[in-house]
């Protein structure tokens, strides 16, 4: 299963992706949550936490980039640090059947070259992915949209709540195994 979910800045993505992984059983899911820095209520960057709990300042207004994504530098490392490193199998895990969550396949987060490889590694791969997505136009997420295995849900005010505990609902139902073709 592959699902981009879609939204405008502020429909609730990071919450949506949050609520799903609460849903699932404790480490059943790997991958990371992206959330706003902010500073006397304003926002003035952004933070990077894995499922597994670590977390660093992924872009800031004070951080010097390159890259810039507005007004704010982004942290390439971090990306390499912890964002690589969740989106592949723990040492002696099996890479089949695993799901993967991302949150979010954003401007700050593809400006990494390693990031967009090893999300495009990831879709190819035989695992469950659900990955957050922005709405403006992108090459890269674009394509993502546009392939046949890949399932675009729109996230509104309408099915924001509700969306959570359908996709772990769908994650979590067993999956009748594949068979071989016919050859008759």
């Amino acid at each position: 299963m592959r699902i981009l979910l879609e939204g405008r800045p502020g429909a609730g993505k990071t919450t949506a992706l949050r609520r799903l992984a609460a849903l699932l059983p404790a480490h059943s899911a790997s991958g990371f949550a992206t959330e706003e820095i902010l500073q006397s209520g304003n926002r003035v960057g952004f933070a990077l936490e894995t499922l597994a709990g670590r977390r660093e300042v992924l872009a800031h207004v004070e951080l010097p980039g390159p890259p810039h994504v507005g007004k704010y530098g982004v942290d390439l490392g971090v990306m390499e640090r912890l964002a690589l490193p969740s989106l592949r199998p723990a040492a002696g895990e099996e890479a089949t059947g695993r799901l993967v969550l991302i949150d979010e396949l954003g401007r700050m987060e593809l400006a990494c070259t390693a990031f967009r490889d090893a999300v495009t590694t990831l879709f190819a791969a035989d695992v469950d992915v659900v990955a957050t997505v922005h709405a403006h136009r992108d090459p890269f997420t674009d394509a993502l949209k546009q392939r046949a295995d890949i399932e675009v849900v729109h996230l509104t005010p309408a099915n924001r709540d509700s969306l959570p505990g359908e996709l772990a609902a769908r994650l979590q139902r067993p999956r009748a195994p594949e068979r071989p073709p016919s050859h008759c």
